[in-house]
């Protein structure tokens, strides 16, 4: 699901327009420790509890953990992001992203791929009358 979500090739494009330590990835993505999605590289897997994603580029260092969450539904995913912003271009460069709402337009738009994703591959019970 992760990799249809992240590493698309618009994604690869951005990642390499950005300079991004990490550009894409090979192969089946598993979430196992060190493997690469465009922009990011797995810093920690602990399935089923979470998978913290991290990456650099010239303007940010940061940090993607997916927190997973068993409910009587299915499982709640949340998102929290870390990041730094050095010098004056990454000022800059946190003023148009974060500042104009894309960080968080791009973080939704990441989490509502998984539950369509999720929702999909999920087994559908039929209703009882």
């Amino acid at each position: 699901m992760l990799r249809a979500a992240f590493d698309s090739s618009n994604a690869r494009r951005l990642a390499a327009l950005l300079r991004c330590e990490d550009r894409s990835g090979a192969g089946a993505f598993e979430g196992r420790d060190d493997e690469v999605l465009a922009g990011f590289r797995v810093a920690r897997s602990e399935p089923p509890r979470a998978l913290a994603l991290e990456g650099q580029h010239r303007y940010s260092r940061y940090r993607l953990t997916f927190e997973i969450e068993p409910v009587a539904s299915g499982s709640r995913v949340r998102a929290v992001t870390h990041a730094e912003f050095p010098g004056l271009r990454g000022a800059l460069y946190r003023a148009a992203v974060v500042g104009s709402g894309g960080h968080r337009i791009a973080t939704r738009r990441i989490l509502t791929s998984i539950a369509r994703r999720a929702e999909r591959a999920r087994p559908h019970r039929k209703e009882e009358s």
